[in-house]
């Protein structure tokens, strides 16, 4: 186990550009020019990788108007079925593999969250680089175990899941010969509020597993990804919609183009401001360490005149001895006349 994770010639990890998925969920609105769509703005603003949704209703959950079927609780989705919000929001199956050609051959990743154990083998046969898994699925060891099998790298989202779950479910991945696993510190609200996301469990997931962490997030605006990154994710899963008023299941809480754009550029741009450990001037501040202090005669001065805290003193530039010299010098004499001005070097001092 390492960590760094390789996906279809791409490497994740701490030393490596930070990877950046786009969620197309249900933003395609049962529309394949839309999905289309989606994919090539993607790439247009900087995503590194797709990733669809593969199930169906039927999958997921059965027909029934049971109180215990309906949601509730503050979502999105309250009022309607399990089985109806699926119905409305699952991308059928058959466009996937074309979907996969359409975003290969932009430069990009597509691959796909399974839902259960037929989408595992429709998405093997369609080729994908590797295997997502939701945050609801962490607790299906059987479906999460099956990935593994398939020798992939695993991308694990653990909304809502305890330390055990989490543990449970690369133990279960390992043993079932996982080799690549990347987890994803995710809130499982829509939206997520940035007060819930706890970022510092991101470098904590980190010590504790020893796998490349990364954010899926449901907040709106890109503060909360970008602090992320500060922190140590090496990857950023985010939901992509044409328009918010495009108005479908999870177009609320995703990004629209240009707001996705600036999240990459604030992605990038703080990836390079962490730059490495490092100490001393870099090579921008080199023209600025002749501002540091160093000591000069501050006023006219004959051989043989002592030096005191009235005609010595630390100031700007730095072409004299450093001030940590000062008290050393006091008391001495000039060994000869020195004028106003002058950078103070020991060949002044008898």
């Amino acid at each position: 186990m390492g960590k760094t994770v390789t996906i279809n010639g791409r490497q994740i990890g701490k030393r490596f550009p930070v990877y950046v998925i786009a969620e197309l969920s249900a933003n395609h609105n049962k529309n394949f020019d839309q999905a289309v769509e989606l994919i090539k703005t993607a790439k247009k603003v900087g995503a590194d990788a797709v990733k669809l949704q593969t199930y169906t209703p039927d999958t997921l959950t059965i027909s029934s108007d049971d109180d215990l079927f309906c949601i509730k609780g503050q979502t999105p989705w309250d009022g309607q079925t399990l089985y109806d919000l699926y119905k409305d929001a699952y991308m059928p199956w058959e466009w996937q593999p074309k979907l996969k050609v359409t975003a290969n051959n932009l430069g990009m990743d597509l691959f796909s969250s399974a839902f259960d154990s037929s989408a595992v083998s429709f998405l093997e046969n369609m080729g994908v680089p590797a295997h997502k898994i939701a945050s609801p699925e962490i607790v299906d060891l059987p479906l999460i175990k099956k990935m593994a099998l398939t020798g992939k790298p695993l991308i694990v989202s653990v909304g809502m899941a305890s330390l055990l779950e989490i543990k449970e479910a690369i133990q279960v991945a390992r043993d079932a010969g996982a080799r690549q696993i990347i987890l994803l510190k995710c809130t499982s609200s829509y939206p997520a509020p940035v007060t819930e996301m706890n970022l510092r469990t991101i470098p904590d997931l980190l010590g504790k597993f020893g796998v490349p962490v990364g954010l899926s997030d449901h907040t709106l605006g890109s503060i909360v990804p970008t602090i992320a990154v500060a922190l140590g994710a090496c990857v950023i899963e985010k939901h992509l919609t044409l328009s918010r008023d495009i108005k479908g299941p999870d177009s609320a809480f995703s990004m629209e183009p240009e707001e996705f754009k600036c999240m990459v550029d604030s992605i990038r741009m703080t990836e390079s401001s962490l730059g490495k450990i490092y100490y001393g001037a870099s090579r921008s501040e080199m023209a600025s360490l002749r501002f540091r202090r160093s000591l000069f005669v501050i006023k006219d001065m004959r051989k043989g005149d002592i030096f005191t805290e009235d005609n010595i003193r630390s100031i700007r530039p730095v072409n004299g001895l450093p001030p940590k010299c000062l008290n050393e010098l006091l008391g001495r004499k000039a060994k000869r006349d020195i004028k106003k001005g002058t950078p103070l070097e020991w060949e002044l001092v008898d």
